[in-house]
This record gives structure tokens, C-alpha cells and sequence, in this order.
């Protein structure tokens, strides 16, 4: 009944995006901390460079990746580090994402990408490339803005553009690797997939507004009457369930809709529409709302406890307040 997205496989691909120094590799390395597996898209120039004898420096680098999107496409570079990302199951960070069709490569490849933008001006990232001093880095400010340029040609600045969510780096690294930190660790708690069609008697953002107003940051695809949606924000609905006092039976729901590390409830469309959570059959006329709670890193009990906890008399013990 429900949608089939082509993907079989449920993937968490994270991804980088941003100008040259602008702190992907510190991020990065904050990824790593948390044991998050990271493929480096650089690497696989750098790699291709010393495999043609060629020295790693900016200009050579800028030159071999330029031929490679000119040859291979201007997704060359993503298509490359498929196999590498995929030996990473199921969540693997991308850093290194340099325009919008490297973007659409990997979302074509594993359906699931957040990307994350990464931004400092110039000045600020000059600095950095002195105090760094990497063979393949600038030693001019206007090396630094024709490679800003260049990758601009590759659609870095659209790429920044749809970013899901952008990071300043302008400050101290200790605040900008919390940065980091925290949002990596909000993504790897929870993710909900909401799934439905939208038939021809159903206006289109009706629909809408029912998902809003239970996951308000819900990213909404539409294509051919079938609505698939992503959000990670889980308070809206919590403070419904909590509001309408059914946390009894919201428990009772998301327990017996435990599928391994998903929990799946399906969810009364119409009552939606004004912000009421009412729990239904899978099979209810004009298709009600698939919502698939994935838990990426987040212990089922825990997210039962911060979602539905037990009531006595009606009222919450032993709540938990955060993922």
C-alpha cells in the first residue's frame, strides 16, 4: 500500500559542504570522535593524482578535478566514492561535497542525505590556510577566491544554497566543534519517515498541514499523489500526546509498532489537519499516515520513556526530558 522509494537498504548518509577552509576537516574530525565512519571526497583526487604521478598541490588538485567532471560528468567525484560509502553501513559521513549534482548523485544512490553547510568568509579562512600550511593549500587571497571560482563552477554555492541546516565558523574551534557535536548528535538520535498518498477528493495542503502540525520540520516530497516526509523534531508531537492525555495509549501503540530499530504507527489524516493525534488502522479509507520512527542511536526504552512515558493518575513518572 505504502510507498516504494527504491532504496532497500535505510541509510543515514550525513554530508559536508562548504568553501575551501572553511572547517569541513575539523568537523569532520568531530565525526570521527563520535564514531561516525567519514569518506573524504578529496581523497579520491589526491589519490588519482599520485596514481598519474602528478604532486598534490592546490593547482594540480583544482586541474585533475576540473578534467575528472569534465570527462566523468559533474558527479564524477560522488559516483567515485560510492563504493567507499558503502562499505560504511548504515551511516557514514561525506565531507567534501563540492556542488548540487554530487548532492543529487548520493540522494539518487541512498536516498537519505542531510547536508550540512559549513560557512566563514574569506578573510577568515585566509588565515587559516597561513596558520595550516597544507601542500595543497592557497598562499594568496586570490588563490583562494579563484578556487572560491572555480568550485563556484561546479555549483557550490547552489549546493549551499539547499543545505538542511548551516554552520558559522567564524569564532574559536572549541565552539565550533561543539557546533558540530550537537547537531551530529541530534541526527544520529531519531529520524521520522512519514509516509501517505494524497488522492484526487484531498487537497494537496491539507495533507501538508496535517504532517506540519505534528512534525513542523518535515522536508515534504510530493510526486504523482505519493507524500514522503523526513523530520527529527520530536516535541511537537510529544506535547500532543502529553496535551490530549493519551500518553497510555501512545505507549501501547509505539510498543506494538516495534520493528526491530523502527517503530511504526499509523496516524487518523483528518484529525491531523487540526493538530489531534489519533491512532488507526493501517487500512483506513483515503490512507492515513505511515510515521516510521527510526532509531538510529537512541535505545527503544528511552525513546518510549521521552515519547509515552508511564502514567499514574493520569500523570507522567519517570519522564524523560531528552533523547
Amino acid at each position: 500500500m505504502y510507498l516504494n522509494l527504491g532504496v532497500k537498504e535505510k541509510w543515514m548518509i550525513i554530508a559536508f559542504v562548504g568553501y575551501p577552509l572553511a572547517g569541513k576537516s575539523t568537523a569532520a574530525e568531530v565525526a570521527r570522535e563520535l564514531g561516525i565512519p567519514v569518506v573524504t571526497m578529496g581523497d579520491v583526487i589526491r589519490e588519482e593524482a599520485i596514481k598519474r604521478g602528478i604532486e598534490p598541490n592546490a593547482e594540480n588538485l583544482g586541474k585533475l578535478a576540473d578534467e575528472l567532471r569534465r570527462k566523468e560528468g559533474m558527479d564524477a567525484i560522488a559516483k567515485r566514492c560510492v563504493p567507499r560509502i558503502r562499505a560504511h553501513y548504515p551511516v557514514v559521513l561525506v565531507d567534501g561535497i563540492r556542488g548540487i549534482a554530487e548532492v543529487l548523485a548520493l540522494k539518487k544512490t541512498f536516498g537519505n542525505l542531510v547536508l550540512i553547510a559549513i560557512d566563514a568568509p574569506i578573510e577568515v579562512r585566509f588565515q587559516r590556510a597561513k596558520m595550516r600550511k597544507r601542500s595543497d593549500d592557497v598562499s594568496t587571497i586570490e588563490e583562494l577566491m579563484e578556487r572560491d571560482r572555480r568550485e563556484e563552477s561546479w555549483g557550490l554555492k547552489k549546493a549551499m544554497e539547499i543545505a538542511d541546516f548551516t554552520i558559522e565558523n567564524t569564532g574559536d574551534q572549541d565552539s565550533f566543534r561543539e557546533k558540530i557535536r550537537a547537531l551530529l548528535q541530534k541526527l544520529l538520535s531519531v529520524e521520522v519517515e512519514i509516509e501517505t498518498f494524497v488522492h484526487p477528493t484531498e487537497e494537496e495542503e491539507k495533507v501538508v498541514k496535517a504532517i506540519k502540525n505534528l512534525f513542523p520540520d518535515a522536508k515534504i516530497e510530493i510526486e504523482n499523489g505519493k507524500l514522503f516526509a523526513v523530520a527529527r523534531d520530536l516535541k511537537q508531537f510529544k506535547e500532543l500526546l502529553k496535551r490530549q492525555k493519551i500518553l497510555d495509549t501512545a505507549r501501547a501503540e509505539l510498543m506494538r509498532g516495534k520493528r526491530g530499530k523502527e517503530v511504526v504507527v499509523f496516524l487518523n489524516k483528518q484529525t491531523s489537519t487540526v493538530s489531534r493525534i489519533n491512532f488507526c488502522d493501517e487500512n483506513v479509507a483515503l490512507s492515513p499516515l505511515k510515521v516510521t520512527f527510526r532509531l538510529i542511536n537512541v535505545p527503544f526504552q528511552r525513546f518510549l520513556d521521552y515519547l509515552a512515558p508511564i502514567t499514574k493518575e493520569g500523570k507522567p513518572i519517570n519522564e524523560v526530558d531528552e533523547l
